[in-house]
């Protein structure tokens, strides 16, 4: 039986010719990823464990994007750790208030994921790098340190899911929207420990941006990753940012997949997820009209220029409603500059934004805009589980960044199609 594309890069990292789903194997890593929340502890059990060297400082990546710009006094803590761990070590890739961005915009853009890489991260979403058809998975902060001392780390291949995808999408339709409705239709668990695998002419049809949307979110089925073929999207990415040598791997004709679902991408309509779960979804025009207080426009999922721009093309020459708070956080410090550059932060400032620097901050209910009781938000982050944003009796409806924008003028959960 031939294996799929995460199959190939495991047994290429474990030295195997072959490997099939459920085999236990142990694969070198070419990354291995901590932010501020994570990091403190990894270097806790780091110490504990008598380690007194890394396994490599140049593939080891620390970024403080949480809590930063650090919001009390635990998170300069937390941080302070991690500073002066990257110090001992050395890190190369330690990326600091000033020059951090969003974890995982942020390592993309600086081309430290490649095609074929196999990259772990103290970071569910670190699933995103798939995108780029590496494979990239969420750990937790033992398996950050044990890797960050070996360079190399245990898992259990996953079997896979086929996503084939077809047709070309309509306008204000993105990569959140398939998500989505994929979710929508497989559930939070529909994918539990598996590879979702995206195929099919429709793939063609999706920017990088997208892509990267939709790995980032192949956790929220339950998936050990996302992962997307490499073509020329991808080539034309990776070509200014990856300075090292890299490969690909292609699923074999005849990969085993558990299921193959697929979306016609013609046929999708903007997408939102309500309140408590990301499977929760309804078309936009199902759910129209929803008492909101507050929008958010960034995080990992989408803070990427095109997030941005798509947000501000709603926004210009219009006013945030009466009531509504409208957050935009531009996930690195490159999208902010290009946001100045291109005017988009004097259209979102004069739409009655607030303009923000990278961080992850709102999303996990950490800062820049926590919810009250009773409070509901249109965000385009990844989660919406009770309390994510704050309070446990507050709710967050997850949407692209079309449909944020337009929420956000009209005072109500709203379609980018009735402005």
């Amino acid at each position: 039986m031939g294996m799929t594309m995460t199959q190939k890069i495991l047994a290429a990292h474990a030295g195997l010719p072959s490997v099939k789903a459920g085999d236990l194997i142990e694969a070198k890593l070419d990354l291995v990823m901590g932010n501020d929340v994570t990091t403190p502890v990894a270097v806790k059990v780091f110490d504990e464990t008598g380690f007194t060297k890394v396994f490599d400082p140049n593939k080891i990546a620390i970024l403080l994007d949480h809590y930063t710009p650090c919001k009390d006094i635990k998170s300069a803590q937390l941080c302070k750790t991690a500073r002066e761990f990257a110090k001992r070590f050395s890190i190369k890739h330690f990326y600091d208030v000033g020059q951090v961005g969003i974890e995982h915009a942020l390592l993309p853009e600086k081309g430290l994921v490649a095609p074929a890489e196999v990259v772990i991260g103290a970071d569910s979403h670190t699933c995103t790098y798939g995108a780029l058809g590496a494979f990239s998975t969420g750990v937790g902060s033992t398996d950050m340190a044990a890797g960050m001392a070996s360079g190399e780390n245990w898992f259990k291949v996953p079997s896979a899911i086929q996503v084939m995808l077809t047709g070309k999408p309509a306008r204000w339709v993105s990569g959140k929207d398939v998500i989505l409705h994929l979710i929508g239709e497989i559930g939070v668990d529909g994918a539990l420990y598996r590879s979702l695998e995206f195929t099919g002419d429709g793939v063609a049809e999706l920017s990088m941006d997208d892509r990267f949307t939709i790995a980032n979110m192949a956790i929220e089925a339950g998936a050990k990753n996302g992962i997307f073929p490499v073509d020329e999207h991808t080539k034309e990415y990776v070509k200014t940012r990856v300075n090292r040598p890299w490969t690909s791997f292609a699923p074999d004709p005849d990969a085993e997949y558990e299921s193959t679902v697929t979306i016609n991408l013609e046929a999708l309509q903007p997408t939102v997820a309500l309140p408590h779960l990301p499977s929760n979804t309804r078309t936009i025009d199902e759910v129209k009209g929803m008492k909101i207080d507050q929008v958010v426009i960034g995080s990992c999922t989408n803070g990427r220029i095109s997030d941005m721009r798509a947000a501000a093309s709603l926004l210009k020459g219009r006013t945030v409603a009466d009531g509504i708070r409208c957050i935009v956080i531009p996930a690195t410090q490159e999208i902010s500059l290009q946001c100045l550059q291109e005017g988009l932060t004097e259209i979102f400032l004069k739409a009655g934004c607030v303009f923000s620097v990278p961080t992850c901050g709102p999303c996990l209910g950490g800062h820049m805009g926590c919810l009250a009781e009773g409070e509901r938000a249109v965000s385009t982050t990844n989660r919406n589980f009770v309390g994510r944003m704050g309070h446990t009796k507050s709710e967050v409806i997850l949407a692209s960044p079309a449909v944020a924008a337009a929420s956000a003028i009209k005072g109500c959960l709203a379609s980018p199609a009735d402005l």
